[in-house]
Protein backbone atom coordinates (compact mmCIF):
# COMPACT_ATOMS: atom_id res chain seq x y z
CA UNK A 1 0.00 0.00 0.00
CA UNK A 2 1.51 3.37 -0.77
CA UNK A 3 1.65 6.01 1.74
CA UNK A 4 -1.49 8.41 1.23
CA UNK A 5 -3.93 5.71 -0.32
CA UNK A 6 -7.13 5.91 0.64
CA UNK A 7 -9.34 3.30 1.15
CA UNK A 8 -12.78 3.85 0.73
CA UNK A 9 -16.55 2.83 2.25
CA UNK A 10 -19.52 2.76 -0.26
CA UNK A 11 -21.06 6.11 -0.24
CA UNK A 12 -25.04 6.55 0.17
CA UNK A 13 -25.76 9.55 -2.77
CA UNK A 14 -24.41 9.37 -6.40
CA UNK A 15 -25.58 12.02 -9.15
CA UNK A 16 -26.54 9.05 -11.47
CA UNK A 17 -28.43 6.79 -9.22
CA UNK A 18 -30.71 4.65 -10.49
CA UNK A 19 -29.36 5.20 -13.62
CA UNK A 20 -29.15 1.59 -15.47
CA UNK A 21 -26.01 1.26 -17.98
CA UNK A 22 -25.38 -2.07 -20.49
CA UNK A 23 -21.96 -1.78 -21.45
CA UNK A 24 -21.13 -3.81 -24.45
CA UNK A 25 -17.89 -2.69 -24.58
CA UNK A 26 -14.01 -4.03 -24.33
CA UNK A 27 -10.57 -2.73 -24.47
CA UNK A 28 -10.31 1.06 -23.42
CA UNK A 29 -12.28 3.91 -24.83
CA UNK A 30 -15.67 2.28 -23.98
CA UNK A 31 -14.73 0.97 -20.59
CA UNK A 32 -13.52 4.58 -19.65
CA UNK A 33 -16.84 6.19 -20.22
CA UNK A 34 -18.78 3.52 -18.71
CA UNK A 35 -16.07 3.68 -15.16
CA UNK A 36 -16.59 7.32 -15.62
CA UNK A 37 -20.60 6.96 -14.86
CA UNK A 38 -20.47 4.09 -12.81
CA UNK A 39 -18.16 6.81 -10.17
CA UNK A 40 -20.48 9.01 -10.90
CA UNK A 41 -23.30 6.14 -8.98
CA UNK A 42 -24.80 4.51 -12.31
CA UNK A 43 -25.07 0.56 -12.16
CA UNK A 44 -23.23 -0.91 -14.98
CA UNK A 45 -23.57 -4.16 -16.21
CA UNK A 46 -20.49 -5.35 -18.25
CA UNK A 47 -21.08 -7.90 -20.74
CA UNK A 48 -18.32 -10.20 -21.63
CA UNK A 49 -18.06 -13.28 -23.97
CA UNK A 50 -17.34 -16.58 -22.11
CA UNK A 51 -15.44 -18.09 -25.30
CA UNK A 52 -12.64 -15.66 -24.95
CA UNK A 53 -12.51 -14.97 -21.37
CA UNK A 54 -14.19 -11.83 -21.24
CA UNK A 55 -12.74 -8.06 -22.02
CA UNK A 56 -9.82 -8.41 -24.11
CA UNK A 57 -7.17 -6.71 -21.71
CA UNK A 58 -7.86 -8.94 -18.71
CA UNK A 59 -4.86 -10.91 -20.78
CA UNK A 60 -2.61 -7.48 -21.14
CA UNK A 61 -0.18 -8.26 -18.80
CA UNK A 62 2.91 -8.27 -17.80
CA UNK A 63 1.30 -6.92 -14.18
CA UNK A 64 -1.66 -8.64 -12.73
CA UNK A 65 -3.59 -8.67 -9.21
CA UNK A 66 -2.46 -11.85 -7.93
CA UNK A 67 -5.29 -14.53 -6.65
CA UNK A 68 -4.26 -15.60 -2.62
CA UNK A 69 -2.87 -18.67 -3.59
CA UNK A 70 -0.23 -16.88 -5.27
CA UNK A 71 -1.65 -17.65 -8.78
CA UNK A 72 -2.11 -14.60 -11.34
CA UNK A 73 -5.87 -13.26 -11.59
CA UNK A 74 -7.75 -11.95 -14.28
CA UNK A 75 -7.42 -8.29 -13.12
CA UNK A 76 -5.15 -6.89 -14.95
CA UNK A 77 -3.66 -3.54 -14.23
CA UNK A 78 -4.71 -2.94 -17.17
CA UNK A 79 -8.16 -4.24 -17.38
CA UNK A 80 -8.28 -2.50 -13.27
CA UNK A 81 -7.62 0.90 -15.08
CA UNK A 82 -11.10 1.34 -16.80
CA UNK A 83 -13.45 -1.05 -14.65
CA UNK A 84 -14.36 -0.81 -11.20
CA UNK A 85 -17.88 0.44 -10.26
CA UNK A 86 -19.22 -2.53 -12.50
CA UNK A 87 -20.60 -6.00 -12.30
CA UNK A 88 -19.81 -8.67 -15.10
CA UNK A 89 -21.82 -11.12 -16.72
CA UNK A 90 -20.71 -13.57 -19.16
CA UNK A 91 -23.23 -13.51 -22.17
CA UNK A 92 -22.83 -14.67 -25.60
CA UNK A 93 -24.10 -12.42 -28.01
CA UNK A 94 -23.65 -15.21 -31.00
CA UNK A 95 -26.14 -17.38 -29.43
CA UNK A 96 -30.27 -16.76 -29.64
CA UNK A 97 -30.59 -17.33 -25.85
CA UNK A 98 -27.98 -14.53 -25.38
CA UNK A 99 -29.21 -12.04 -27.64
CA UNK A 100 -32.76 -12.98 -25.53
CA UNK A 101 -30.82 -11.33 -22.46
CA UNK A 102 -29.41 -8.90 -23.77
CA UNK A 103 -32.87 -7.68 -25.06
CA UNK A 104 -34.31 -8.00 -22.27
CA UNK A 105 -31.71 -5.92 -20.12
CA UNK A 106 -31.98 -3.33 -22.47
CA UNK A 107 -35.64 -3.57 -22.19
CA UNK A 108 -34.46 -2.12 -18.46
CA UNK A 109 -31.72 -0.13 -19.28
CA UNK A 110 -31.48 3.59 -19.51
CA UNK A 111 -28.25 4.14 -21.93
CA UNK A 112 -26.36 1.17 -24.00
CA UNK A 113 -23.11 1.50 -24.98
CA UNK A 114 -21.17 -0.63 -27.28
CA UNK A 115 -17.86 -0.13 -29.14
CA UNK A 116 -18.22 -3.05 -32.03
CA UNK A 117 -17.30 -2.49 -35.54
CA UNK A 118 -20.15 -0.18 -37.11
CA UNK A 119 -23.39 -2.56 -37.98
CA UNK A 120 -21.38 -5.01 -35.70
CA UNK A 121 -24.43 -5.54 -33.98
CA UNK A 122 -27.33 -5.83 -36.70
CA UNK A 123 -26.88 -9.84 -37.49
CA UNK A 124 -27.66 -10.00 -33.79
CA UNK A 125 -30.66 -7.45 -33.48
CA UNK A 126 -28.27 -5.08 -31.08
CA UNK A 127 -27.93 -2.37 -33.14
CA UNK A 128 -29.00 1.12 -32.15
CA UNK A 129 -31.50 1.26 -34.90
CA UNK A 130 -33.35 -2.22 -33.51
CA UNK A 131 -32.78 -1.14 -29.86
CA UNK A 132 -33.66 2.40 -29.81
CA UNK A 133 -37.26 2.05 -32.43
CA UNK A 134 -38.16 -0.99 -29.33
CA UNK A 135 -37.29 1.31 -26.51
CA UNK A 136 -38.14 5.03 -27.71
CA UNK A 137 -36.40 6.49 -24.35
CA UNK A 138 -32.94 4.66 -24.58
CA UNK A 139 -29.97 6.55 -24.84
CA UNK A 140 -27.11 4.46 -27.01
CA UNK A 141 -23.60 5.24 -27.52
CA UNK A 142 -21.65 3.87 -30.36
CA UNK A 143 -17.92 4.17 -30.23
CA UNK A 144 -15.69 3.10 -33.30
CA UNK A 145 -12.50 3.68 -34.77
CA UNK A 146 -13.40 5.86 -37.69
CA UNK A 147 -16.48 6.22 -37.11
CA UNK A 148 -20.26 4.88 -38.79
CA UNK A 149 -19.77 6.85 -41.81
CA UNK A 150 -16.91 7.62 -43.96
CA UNK A 151 -14.71 5.59 -46.47
CA UNK A 152 -12.11 4.13 -43.86
CA UNK A 153 -15.73 2.93 -41.86
CA UNK A 154 -14.92 -0.38 -41.49
CA UNK A 155 -10.77 -0.31 -40.31
CA UNK A 156 -10.24 -1.37 -36.82
CA UNK A 157 -9.65 1.58 -34.48
CA UNK A 158 -6.80 1.20 -32.10
CA UNK A 159 -5.03 3.70 -30.06
CA UNK A 160 -2.00 4.07 -31.95
CA UNK A 161 -3.29 4.08 -35.56
CA UNK A 162 -5.50 6.88 -33.96
CA UNK A 163 -2.70 8.89 -33.15
CA UNK A 164 -1.11 8.45 -36.21
CA UNK A 165 -3.94 9.24 -38.31
CA UNK A 166 -5.20 12.02 -36.38
CA UNK A 167 -1.63 14.03 -36.44
CA UNK A 168 -0.77 14.04 -33.13
CA UNK A 169 2.28 11.93 -33.16
CA UNK A 170 3.54 14.17 -36.61
CA UNK A 171 4.17 16.70 -33.34
CA UNK A 172 5.03 14.31 -30.52
CA UNK A 173 8.67 13.49 -29.61
CA UNK A 174 12.09 14.85 -30.57
CA UNK A 175 12.56 17.47 -33.77
CA UNK A 176 15.43 14.74 -35.12
CA UNK A 177 13.55 11.99 -33.82
CA UNK A 178 10.50 9.51 -35.05
CA UNK A 179 7.20 10.99 -34.70
CA UNK A 180 5.97 9.47 -31.38
CA UNK A 181 2.72 8.50 -29.67
CA UNK A 182 1.87 9.87 -26.40
CA UNK A 183 3.02 7.22 -23.95
CA UNK A 184 -0.81 5.99 -22.44
CA UNK A 185 -3.05 5.04 -24.66
CA UNK A 186 -5.02 8.87 -24.85
CA UNK A 187 -6.83 8.95 -27.75
CA UNK A 188 -8.72 5.98 -26.69
CA UNK A 189 -9.14 7.86 -22.88
CA UNK A 190 -10.21 11.11 -24.58
CA UNK A 191 -12.75 9.70 -27.16
CA UNK A 192 -13.96 7.78 -23.54
CA UNK A 193 -14.69 11.25 -22.23
CA UNK A 194 -16.41 12.61 -25.22
CA UNK A 195 -18.55 9.68 -24.83
CA UNK A 196 -19.00 10.59 -21.17
CA UNK A 197 -19.94 14.04 -22.27
CA UNK A 198 -22.12 12.87 -24.96
CA UNK A 199 -24.00 10.18 -23.14
CA UNK A 200 -24.94 12.77 -20.17
CA UNK A 201 -26.22 15.53 -22.72
CA UNK A 202 -28.73 12.67 -24.34
CA UNK A 203 -29.70 12.00 -21.00
CA UNK A 204 -30.51 15.64 -20.20
CA UNK A 205 -32.54 15.72 -23.03
CA UNK A 206 -34.21 11.78 -22.36
CA UNK A 207 -35.15 13.47 -19.09
CA UNK A 208 -36.44 16.54 -19.99
CA UNK A 209 -38.50 15.23 -23.33
CA UNK A 210 -38.80 11.50 -23.16
CA UNK A 211 -36.72 11.05 -26.31
CA UNK A 212 -33.57 8.84 -26.50
CA UNK A 213 -30.79 9.29 -29.44
CA UNK A 214 -28.01 7.83 -30.64
CA UNK A 215 -24.40 9.05 -29.66
CA UNK A 216 -22.00 8.05 -32.16
CA UNK A 217 -17.74 9.09 -32.06
CA UNK A 218 -15.14 7.66 -33.62
CA UNK A 219 -11.22 7.63 -32.13
CA UNK A 220 -10.16 9.65 -34.99
CA UNK A 221 -12.54 12.54 -34.81
CA UNK A 222 -12.05 12.71 -31.09
CA UNK A 223 -8.18 12.95 -31.39
CA UNK A 224 -8.36 15.40 -34.15
CA UNK A 225 -10.29 17.81 -32.02
CA UNK A 226 -8.02 17.83 -29.25
CA UNK A 227 -5.38 18.95 -31.73
CA UNK A 228 -6.64 22.04 -30.06
CA UNK A 229 -3.68 25.11 -30.94
CA UNK A 230 -2.00 23.10 -33.05
CA UNK A 231 -4.73 22.51 -35.07
CA UNK A 232 -5.89 25.98 -35.42
CA UNK A 233 -1.99 26.74 -36.08
CA UNK A 234 -2.58 25.04 -39.07
CA UNK A 235 -5.90 25.98 -39.98
CA UNK A 236 -4.82 29.85 -39.48
CA UNK A 237 -1.87 29.79 -41.16
CA UNK A 238 -1.52 27.13 -43.79
CA UNK A 239 1.98 26.05 -42.18
CA UNK A 240 2.41 22.31 -40.46
CA UNK A 241 3.23 22.67 -37.01
CA UNK A 242 6.37 20.76 -36.11
CA UNK A 243 8.33 18.75 -33.65
CA UNK A 244 10.14 20.69 -31.00
CA UNK A 245 10.07 17.90 -28.17
CA UNK A 246 8.99 19.49 -25.01
CA UNK A 247 8.99 23.31 -26.64
CA UNK A 248 5.76 25.04 -26.56
CA UNK A 249 4.94 26.43 -30.50
CA UNK A 250 3.46 29.42 -28.90
CA UNK A 251 5.22 30.39 -25.50
CA UNK A 252 9.14 30.96 -25.16
CA UNK A 253 10.55 29.78 -23.09
CA UNK A 254 8.84 26.69 -22.24
CA UNK A 255 10.12 23.43 -22.24
CA UNK A 256 12.74 21.71 -20.36
CA UNK A 257 15.73 22.73 -19.50
CA UNK A 258 18.80 21.18 -18.40
CA UNK A 259 21.06 21.75 -15.62
CA UNK A 260 23.72 20.41 -13.56
CA UNK A 261 22.16 17.52 -12.01
CA UNK A 262 19.05 16.80 -14.35
CA UNK A 263 16.32 18.32 -16.21
CA UNK A 264 13.52 20.97 -14.79
CA UNK A 265 10.54 22.45 -16.19
CA UNK A 266 10.19 26.27 -17.27
CA UNK A 267 7.04 27.59 -18.04
CA UNK A 268 7.57 31.40 -18.80
CA UNK A 269 3.95 32.49 -19.39
CA UNK A 270 3.88 36.65 -20.38
CA UNK A 271 6.19 38.80 -20.52
CA UNK A 272 6.75 40.45 -16.88
CA UNK A 273 7.57 36.37 -15.58
CA UNK A 274 10.81 36.42 -18.25
CA UNK A 275 12.24 40.06 -17.07
CA UNK A 276 12.29 37.77 -13.62
CA UNK A 277 12.98 34.39 -14.56
CA UNK A 278 15.83 36.38 -16.64
CA UNK A 279 16.73 38.57 -13.46
CA UNK A 280 16.99 35.08 -11.31
CA UNK A 281 19.20 34.05 -14.35
CA UNK A 282 22.00 37.45 -14.07
CA UNK A 283 21.32 37.95 -18.10
CA UNK A 284 19.44 41.27 -17.74
CA UNK A 285 21.13 42.35 -20.77
CA UNK A 286 18.96 39.60 -22.56
CA UNK A 287 15.03 40.65 -20.59
CA UNK A 288 15.99 44.10 -22.22
CA UNK A 289 17.08 43.07 -26.00
CA UNK A 290 14.69 44.47 -28.44
CA UNK A 291 14.84 40.81 -29.58
CA UNK A 292 13.22 39.20 -26.57
CA UNK A 293 11.04 41.95 -25.40
CA UNK A 294 7.79 40.27 -26.04
CA UNK A 295 6.80 36.56 -26.62
CA UNK A 296 6.22 37.19 -30.55
CA UNK A 297 10.05 38.45 -30.49
CA UNK A 298 11.12 35.66 -28.39
CA UNK A 299 8.73 33.20 -30.82
CA UNK A 300 10.70 34.49 -34.00
CA UNK A 301 14.03 34.29 -32.26
CA UNK A 302 13.82 30.96 -30.23
CA UNK A 303 17.58 29.76 -31.10
CA UNK A 304 19.37 33.06 -30.55
CA UNK A 305 17.43 33.33 -26.98
CA UNK A 306 18.27 29.96 -26.32
CA UNK A 307 21.59 30.12 -26.83
CA UNK A 308 22.30 32.74 -23.52
CA UNK A 309 19.73 30.63 -21.30
CA UNK A 310 20.80 27.09 -21.58
CA UNK A 311 24.54 27.60 -20.55
CA UNK A 312 23.31 30.11 -17.49
CA UNK A 313 20.94 26.97 -17.01
CA UNK A 314 23.78 24.44 -16.69
CA UNK A 315 24.99 25.97 -13.81
CA UNK A 316 22.31 25.61 -11.17
CA UNK A 317 21.20 22.70 -9.32
CA UNK A 318 18.00 21.41 -9.63
CA UNK A 319 16.74 22.46 -6.28
CA UNK A 320 18.27 25.64 -6.61
CA UNK A 321 16.53 26.66 -9.44
CA UNK A 322 13.34 25.61 -8.48
CA UNK A 323 13.91 27.40 -5.56
CA UNK A 324 15.08 30.36 -6.80
CA UNK A 325 12.09 30.81 -10.00
CA UNK A 326 9.36 30.15 -6.76
CA UNK A 327 10.58 32.84 -5.05
CA UNK A 328 9.82 35.08 -7.98
CA UNK A 329 7.05 33.56 -9.09
CA UNK A 330 8.17 31.80 -12.52
CA UNK A 331 6.51 28.86 -13.14
CA UNK A 332 9.23 25.84 -12.87
CA UNK A 333 8.62 21.97 -11.61
CA UNK A 334 9.65 18.43 -11.79
CA UNK A 335 9.82 16.61 -13.96
CA UNK A 336 8.61 12.78 -11.74
CA UNK A 337 8.77 9.69 -12.39
CA UNK A 338 5.07 7.88 -11.88
CA UNK A 339 6.29 6.88 -8.79
CA UNK A 340 7.22 9.85 -7.70
CA UNK A 341 3.92 11.44 -8.78
CA UNK A 342 1.93 9.14 -7.41
CA UNK A 343 3.73 9.33 -3.71
CA UNK A 344 3.89 13.07 -4.02
CA UNK A 345 2.30 15.03 -1.10
CA UNK A 346 -0.24 16.76 -3.65
CA UNK A 347 -1.18 13.07 -4.77
CA UNK A 348 -1.68 12.71 -1.41
CA UNK A 349 -3.80 15.28 -0.24
CA UNK A 350 -5.81 14.87 -3.55
CA UNK A 351 -6.39 11.03 -2.74
CA UNK A 352 -5.37 10.32 -6.45
CA UNK A 353 -4.52 6.58 -5.44
CA UNK A 354 -7.69 4.74 -3.85
CA UNK A 355 -7.40 1.49 -2.48
CA UNK A 356 -10.47 -0.43 -2.68
CA UNK A 357 -11.41 -4.23 -0.58
CA UNK A 358 -10.98 -6.88 -3.31
CA UNK A 359 -12.78 -10.82 -2.26
CA UNK A 360 -10.32 -13.48 -3.76
CA UNK A 361 -6.90 -11.41 -4.27
CA UNK A 362 -3.44 -11.51 -2.22
CA UNK A 363 -3.65 -8.81 0.70
CA UNK A 364 -7.72 -8.56 -0.13
CA UNK A 365 -7.29 -5.19 -1.51
CA UNK A 366 -6.56 -3.45 -5.27
CA UNK A 367 -4.86 0.04 -5.87
CA UNK A 368 -6.07 2.02 -8.15
CA UNK A 369 -6.30 5.86 -9.82
CA UNK A 370 -9.05 8.13 -8.01
CA UNK A 371 -11.32 10.03 -10.44
CA UNK A 372 -9.99 13.28 -10.81
CA UNK A 373 -13.85 14.85 -10.23
CA UNK A 374 -14.36 16.53 -6.36
CA UNK A 375 -18.16 17.14 -5.85
CA UNK A 376 -19.58 18.99 -2.90
CA UNK A 377 -23.18 17.10 -2.93
CA UNK A 378 -23.02 14.35 -5.12
CA UNK A 379 -19.25 12.47 -4.20
CA UNK A 380 -17.50 10.08 -6.70
CA UNK A 381 -18.56 6.36 -6.04
CA UNK A 382 -16.38 3.69 -4.86
CA UNK A 383 -18.45 0.79 -4.37
CA UNK A 384 -17.43 -1.83 -6.61
CA UNK A 385 -13.92 -3.00 -7.05
CA UNK A 386 -12.79 -3.94 -10.77
CA UNK A 387 -15.01 -7.66 -10.83
CA UNK A 388 -14.15 -10.45 -11.41
CA UNK A 389 -14.96 -12.37 -15.05
CA UNK A 390 -18.32 -13.39 -14.82
CA UNK A 391 -18.78 -13.02 -11.35
CA UNK A 392 -21.95 -11.17 -10.90
CA UNK A 393 -23.93 -13.18 -13.74
CA UNK A 394 -26.63 -14.94 -11.67
CA UNK A 395 -27.02 -11.90 -9.46
CA UNK A 396 -27.86 -9.58 -12.11
CA UNK A 397 -30.27 -12.20 -13.95
CA UNK A 398 -31.82 -12.58 -10.53
CA UNK A 399 -32.11 -9.16 -9.98
CA UNK A 400 -33.40 -7.35 -13.43
CA UNK A 401 -34.86 -10.59 -15.53
CA UNK A 402 -36.25 -12.51 -12.75
CA UNK A 403 -35.65 -15.59 -10.47
CA UNK A 404 -35.92 -17.75 -12.75
CA UNK A 405 -33.34 -16.26 -15.51
CA UNK A 406 -29.96 -17.80 -14.42
CA UNK A 407 -31.84 -21.03 -15.94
Amino acid sequence: MMDGSKTDTPQTVGALDGVFILDLTRILAGPTATQMLGDMGATVIKVENPKTGGDDTRGWGPNYAMNEDGSRSDLSAYFMSSNRNKQSIAVDIATVEGQDIIRRLAARADIVVENFKPDGLVKYGLDHKTLCAAHPGLVYCSISGYGQTGPNREKPGYDLMAQGFGGIMSITGDPEGVPTKVGVGIADVMCGMYATIGILTALRHRDKTGEGQHVELALIDAQMAWLINEGLNFLTSGELPQRRGNAHPNIVPYDAFEVADGHFLLAVGNDAQFVRFCDVLGLQDVATDPAFLTNLGRIENREALMAHIKPALKKWAKVDILEALRKVKVPAGPINTIEEALTSDQAQARGTVRQMPATGVKGGTVQLLGNPLKFSLTPVKYTRPPPRFGQDTDDVFATWLGPDAAK
